[in-house]
């Protein structure tokens, strides 16, 4: 699989540790390349005088409530690192940025939310390590160049996901041809993080060209915590793995003459026939000769149709016969 996939942990381990390794196991089996946690506290991550918004009421609570406690982080690392899967973390305060770079870890991610604080994003890129950016909510095209600005002063290497900061998104508001908008418009790889809980929009956003994909999973949906309900469970987060494999054997090159598969069809083709008896120095034309299957290594192809007309028969033919 060429398609970067990271399994969206999250915030689904709802504290607890045992669960966070049974979503590092279901990571690994379903073929996601890493696994992806998000380390923030609530005191850094929202004013204490926030309000309730979009259905969510003391957002404060909410968020202590389900942080991913810091001191689990080496723990985590050092499983996925003894099973082969790649630790991630999305960083959302300085001593975050900190302790994943200390841990070791190949990459960072800027979530949607976030990707408008240039002064975060500047704190990220500084890092110098490769950046995967999600492009959220009150993204401007103008931002572009503020990134490319921020990130080149730090010769970061940057994937820009495309994002909807839904949740969940509905089907028609992905707008997946956004995609091939941005691989035209910038010089960076081009992903998603998608929100919605359907399986199919990976497999289509690789098929638009995204080279990264990143979508949220849990053991169940039935669990409590804000970010179960419109996460993959076990078996769609592998069937959106296997369809993400069919969506590049799909896409595949640029079709030649025929493809492999097609050899032992060749000879369905047309080839060039006599229509009535035809005799040595008469002109080909409509009248004498026509195209039927098959197509016969020697014979002449349909496709020269228009080559034929107007010349003369070098032998005799009879109807049906081979030009």
């Amino acid at each position: 699989m060429d398609t970067f996939v990271i399994a969206e942990a999250g915030a689904n381990h709802n504290r607890n540790f045992n669960q966070a390794l049974k979503l590092i196991d279901v990571a690994k089996e379903s073929g996601a390349n890493a696994v992806k946690f998000q380390t923030y506290s609530s005191e850094t991550l929202y004013s204490k005088n926030t309000p309730d918004f979009a259905g969510y009421k003391n957002i404060n609570k909410l968020i202590k409530d389900i942080e991913l406690p810091r001191e689990w982080q080496k723990d985590l690392k050092q499983y996925c690192d003894e099973i082969g899967i790649e630790f991630m973390s999305t960083p959302f305060d300085e001593q975050a940025v900190d302790e994943l770079v200390d841990l070791g870890v190949k990459r960072l991610k800027i979530a949607g939310f976030e990707s408008t604080d240039w002064r975060f994003v500047d704190i990220v890129a500084s890092t110098g390590l490769p950046l995967i950016i999600s492009l959220g909510i009150g993204f401007k095209e103008e931002h572009l160049d503020i990134i490319n600005s921020i990130t080149q002063n730090y010769n970061n290497d940057v994937t820009l996901l495309h994002c909807n900061n839904a949740y969940p998104t509905p089907i028609s508001d992905i707008n997946l041809n956004t995609i091939p908008y941005l691989i035209k418009k910038t010089n960076c790889k081009v992903g998603l993080s998608d929100h919605t809980k359907s399986t199919l929009t990976p497999a289509l956003a690789v098929a638009a060209g995204a080279t990264t994909i990143e979508k949220h999973y849990t053991l169940s949906r039935h669990l409590p915590g804000p970010d179960h309900p419109f996460a993959l469970e076990p078996d769609q987060l592998k069937e959106m793995v296997d369809e993400i494999i069919m969506a590049e054997i799909m896409m595949g090159g640029i079709k030649g003459e025929y493809s492999q598969s097609e050899v032992n069809f060749i000879k369905a083709r047309r080839s060039i026939v006599a229509k009535s008896n035809i005799k040595v120095g008469d002109i080909l034309t409509i009248d004498n000769i026509t195209t039927k299957r098959p197509y016969l290594e020697g014979n002449i192809p349909a496709s020269e149709w228009y080559n034929i007309l107007g010349k003369k028969s070098s032998k005799n033919y009879k109807p049906d016969a081979f030009i």
